[in-house]
């Protein structure tokens, strides 16, 4: 049981921020497709500062190049947003067309890079970089959330609490979510809509770019390699399932990181605690259970789609004279 709530949260933490980052976006009035994309950046130049600080040899202490790593990829995941921004805001494009495109372009570029730099078809970092164990004795009943986990479930946590608040108690948030339901309005009071919006995108951009980087160091071995396994386009779907609020969307990366969990660790898991690995003594083949959570995904959408309620301006490019 430890296991399983231990790799449940992993694979739990970069859905839950990269959902957060889209509801920043589409809050706003921003449709971010290219939430994918944005992950596929962030996590390959957040492997990038990872290659510099170990070869250069800048830090000895494995935690401390992993949190820099999570900044360098949150950085880069706003830079390229801004693609999106400026295209959505300025030009005032389909918003679903110019997501798209990035999510096309960020695989692109990223494997053109690798190959010119190291030759390859990825970059490789170590399986242990931010890993915690705790020497002290931990009562069972806290193992699963205290040995043996990664330094950025911890941050991540701390940093959903924080910008929950944020969005919903405060004025800056009330000014971000006007943006995205009457920017009419909004801009009636003195609030700048295409300031915020592109205040909001690069926040969401931020935090993609960062959730990217925490799944392919915590999930996918340490290995940059052009895809997140569309981890960005489940985490849309659990924003949807969430309604664009941080509870729901909490309780959907739970609900939808057991599933992941159990696709890619069935074979280790016992259930019961006999010995016996139930899952796997089903004979079932392995692509069965790397299904589970998309065919789910698109069950839980269809029940719960009615009674979604998006923000309502959200992709309607802003027109100033318009009421």
């Amino acid at each position: 049981m430890t296991f399983l709530i231990q790799q449940t949260l992993i694979y739990t933490i970069p859905l839950m921020i990269v959902a957060l980052a889209g509801v920043f976006a589409e809050r706003s009035g921003i449709i971010n497709i290219a939430l994918d994309g944005m992950m596929i950046f962030g996590s390959f130049m957040g492997a990038v500062a990872v290659k510099i600080m170990q070869e250069g040899d800048m830090f000895g202490n494995t935690q401390v190049i992993y949190i820099i790593a999570m900044l360098v990829a949150a950085l880069s995941g706003a830079a390229f947003s801004l693609l999106l921004s400026f295209s959505a805001i300025n030009l005032k494009a389909d918003q679903t067309i110019g997501g798209t495109a990035l999510n096309l372009l960020a695989p692109a570029v990223t494997l053109l890079i690798v190959k010119i730099v190291s030759m390859q078809d990825r970059l490789n970092m170590p399986k242990s970089l931010g890993f915690i164990i705790f020497n002290e004795d931990i009562p069972t009943v806290f193992k699963p959330f205290f040995d043996k986990m990664f330094i950025s479930t911890y941050i991540v946590i701390g940093l959903f609490v924080v910008l929950s608040i944020l969005l919903y108690k405060t004025k800056y948030g009330l000014r971000l979510r006007a943006c995205g339901e009457h920017p009419q309005a909004a801009d009636s009071v003195g609030i700048n809509v295409k300031g915020m919006r592109y205040l909001g995108t690069t926040v969401s951009g931020a935090l993609a770019g960062m959730g990217g980087y925490i799944y392919i160091a915590t999930t996918a071995s340490g290995t940059a390699e052009g895809t997140v396994a569309g981890m960005g386009f489940l985490a849309l779907a659990i924003m949807i399932f969430g309604n664009w609020k941080p509870i729901g969307i909490a309780v959907g990366s739970l609900l939808f990181g057991l599933l992941k969990c159990i696709g890619a660790t069935y074979s280790q898991l016992d259930l019961n605690g006999d010995g016996v690995k139930l899952l796997a003594e089903l004979g079932l083949p392995s692509y069965f259970y790397y299904m589970i959570p998309y065919v789910v995904v698109l069950i839980v959408l269809a029940f719960t789609s009615k009674k979604s309620r998006a923000p309502k301006a959200e992709g309607i490019p802003y027109d100033k004279g318009q009421r």
